[in-house]
């Protein structure tokens, strides 16, 4: 592996390539902050994928185009006089240093739940005033209900244990099953998603790689259905929900 001063000299190379850029790409000149925004959205989704396949070639690849954008902010906002990327780093530093204190100072603590305890605590003499206004608005709904989820149960609002909250869900299965107004269904079904969420959590299970995972196969199965369709002469569109079903299955057998 690269030694500290490689490290540093490659971070270094990279400002001085974002300053190239930044001056002589005509591209790059006319980028802005909001004009960024959506681009760094799928490039942080290509990073998810690559990790959930654990495709370390390309984890490495995702994570250098992660890096080319933050790096941009940085420039963006160094050419406003608003901040710089050492701005950014010293900034995080501190952040880590405050919130280490069983690290950086003479904070004691027993395991992992112990410190996020204190990091929500932490969190909250910084001057945030909820343990939720971390909690960004256009996170996906799954993954801001499990942020939600984790970051109250950093104060101790949490279940006793997965069968408390599988308890929940049913719970919450029978309000969903005797409701009947179309609104309150809908809303009823959140509960549910929101209950099933917590159960996942506190089992040790991330809902969204679950669910993402879960996306993946029903693809690869799907498009094999397709495919033994299409060998066959047949089109998967005319075929009956029984023959599909049939195709469904020897798609589960293939490898």
């Amino acid at each position: 592996m690269n030694s500290r001063e490689e490290k540093l000299e490659a971070f270094g190379r990279l400002l001085d390539i974002m300053d190239d850029l930044r001056e002589k790409c005509p591209w790059d000149k006319k980028q802005t902050l909001q004009s960024l925004r959506h681009l760094t959205l799928e490039e942080v989704y290509e990073l998810s994928d690559a990790l959930l396949q654990e495709d370390l070639p390309e984890i490495k690849k995702e994570l250098g185009d992660v890096l080319l954008h933050l790096v941009f902010y940085a420039k963006i906002g160094s050419e406003n006089q608003s901040f710089d990327i050492a701005d950014v780093i010293n900034a995080l530093n501190e952040k880590l240093i405050f919130r280490h204190p069983h690290i950086y100072g003479d904070t004691e603590v027993s395991g992992e739940d112990e410190v996020k305890q204190n990091w929500e605590k932490l969190k909250l003499k910084e001057g945030n005033r909820s343990v939720l206004s971390g909690v960004a608005k256009g996170t996906p709904s799954i993954i801001k209900a499990y942020r939600i989820q984790d970051k109250v149960r950093g104060i101790g609002f949490e279940f006793h244990d997965a069968g408390d909250a599988w308890k929940k869900v049913d719970e919450e299965l029978a309000e969903f099953h005797a409701e009947t107004d179309p609104v309150k269904k809908e809303e009823e079904l959140g509960d549910v998603f929101f209950s099933l969420i917590n159960y996942a959590r506190i089992s040790g299970i991330n809902p969204d790689s679950a669910l993402e995972r879960t996306n993946a196969k029903f693809i690869s199965r799907f498009q094999k259905m397709e495919q033994l369709a299409a060998d066959r002469s047949l089109r998967v569109e005319d075929l009956s929900l029984e023959e599909m079903d049939l195709l469904w299955e020897e798609a589960k057998k293939l490898p």
